[in-house]
């Protein structure tokens, strides 16, 4: 391995992760204050806060159309959850994703119910591609934003609803996964956005916007290129922010010992993919910047969750270092293409929920290793570091040590270097002869828990699916 410490550019892409609201983020669950406490902690700029429909009670403040003589605005279970992620957030940005519309502003075959429980998951509740009122939809989020940032707002009847919060909010998300939630053509979602940005700037007017968190860029290219042309849009609409998402996703009959290929091979795809996304920025909109809001691994078990008689399966312990390991791997390749944010997904999953994406075990409510990295990269380096030319060879050690990721970088005054190991498999790696004398923290095998040594010599032994950093000495 070789550093080329004068070579340098910086870095500007912040670590950061996605929460989304469900039981186990409300007041009363059994992991609620380890979660909140864990969020916390961890001090993240730009955390991606989803209101998602599995549960329309927690994501959805008017899950019923207004009548002539009422309406049916309802924040009793969004406001806790909302207060107790500020209160954790301690003043820093965050990336607000009232993802879910209410289902009644879509054309369907049927009237859509939802269940009474609010604890009780929902996964249909999103249906339909035509929009029937594109006012309303606009004026539903302007009035979502003025309950939570001026105190309350009026109704579509003219009564004003009270609610004390007067939140700074300063970045807000335009739907989640279009390409896969109403699907609207380019031109349907330009116009639901500029609809949107126009009726929040009225209430926010220093609104920062971020728009379409596409499900599968790799293919949405037309999206990508209508969406970024500001012709495309009404004069003055904003085009602040785009955000895509990435999940290594393994077949069912797949192993721990084809995950390790699996997942880092798909990284590298949608490496290839956002590269050519940025190219499509740079060419149409060249300020506008870029958000990986969700950034993680799904098992093939939980895209069954909803399925009669569906049946967890157990979770191999390294599968959290794996996924750990796969996160360090995309910030420090996407901090090299420039992206903005890298936000690991997700703080909380349990059995209904993605359980395999959670990064706090939801038995008992402590971080596994996909916390723990997470913590390991956000203490190290960040925006405002510069990332050092590093070249990877063997040095005659009889390694794979192209199965090694390595990143130099300078925080401060201090020289650090990441190393990630994409393989089930301790390997041997010989570092820079600068190293010698260095300090190592390293989270690998099957546990969460950082450990830390002396580097003497400077052949280092990387524990399976291991992220590591490497401090120099001054």
């Amino acid at each position: 391995m070789i550093v080329a410490w004068n070579k340098k550019t910086l870095n500007r892409t912040t670590p950061t992760l996605q929460a989304v609201v469900n039981p186990m983020l409300r007041r009363g669950s059994p992991i609620h204050d380890a979660s909140i406490a864990a969020l916390r902690r961890l001090g993240c700029d730009y955390v991606r806060y989803a209101f998602w429909f599995p549960y329309p009670h927690l994501s959805v403040a008017e899950l019923r159309a207004p009548e002539q003589n009422q309406t049916y605005w309802d924040f009793q279970h969004m406001d806790p959850l909302v207060e107790d992620f500020m209160a954790a957030s301690e003043g820093r940005p965050v990336v607000w994703s009232f993802s879910t519309a209410p289902q009644w502003l879509y054309t369907t075959p049927q009237p859509v119910a939802h269940p009474e429980d609010p604890d009780q998951v929902m996964w249909h509740y999103s249906q339909g591609r035509e929009l029937h009122d594109l006012q309303a939809l606009a004026d539903y989020y302007a009035r979502l934003v003025s309950w939570y940032t001026q105190g309350g707002f009026t109704d579509e009847l003219g009564k004003f609803h009270s609610s004390g919060h007067h939140y700074q909010m300063r970045y807000f998300e335009v739907f989640n996964e279009v390409d896969g939630e109403h699907e609207p053509t380019p031109q349907q979602y330009v116009e639901q956005y500029d609809a949107i940005v126009e009726a929040v700037r009225k209430v926010v007017p220093d609104m920062r916007f971020v728009a379409l968190a596409l499900s599968y860029p790799e293919g949405g290219a037309h999206m990508f290129e209508y969406f970024l042309d500001p012709k495309n849009h009404k004069p003055g609409i904003p085009i602040d922010y785009i955000s895509f998402h990435v999940y290594a996703d393994p077949t069912a009959d797949q192993t721990l010992d084809h995950w390790q290929f699996t997942f880092f091979g798909r990284a590298n795809e949608f490496l290839a993919a956002t590269r050519y996304i940025l190219r499509i920025r740079d060419r149409l909109s060249p300020t506008t910047k870029v958000m990986i809001n969700e950034a993680g691994s799904i098992l093939s078990g939980d895209m069954f969750q909803g399925e009669p008689n569906h049946v967890e399966k157990p979770i191999p312990p390294a599968y959290w270092n794996l996924s750990g390991a796969l996160y360090a791997y995309l910030y420090i390749e996407l901090a090299q293409l420039g992206a903005d944010t890298v936000g690991e997904s997700q703080l909380v999953g349990f059995p209904s929920q993605f359980p395999s994406v959670s990064m706090i075990d939801w038995t008992n409510g402590k971080p596994n290793a996909r916390l723990t990295v997470l913590e390991l990269m956000k203490t190290n380096l960040g925006p405002g570091d510069d990332l050092a030319e590093t070249e990877m060879h063997n040095n005659g050690i009889p390694a794979d040590t192209d199965a090694i990721a390595a990143q130099a970088f300078i925080a401060g005054s201090q020289r650090k270097l990441v190393l990630i190991n994409q393989r089930n498999r301790e390997i041997v790696v010989e570092l820079p002869k600068e190293c010698a004398g260095a300090t190592l923290q390293m989270i690998g095998g099957t546990s969460p828990d950082p450990v830390s040594q002396s580097v003497g010599d400077v052949r280092v032994r990387l524990l399976p699916f291991s992220v590591s950093i490497v401090t120099l000495k001054d």
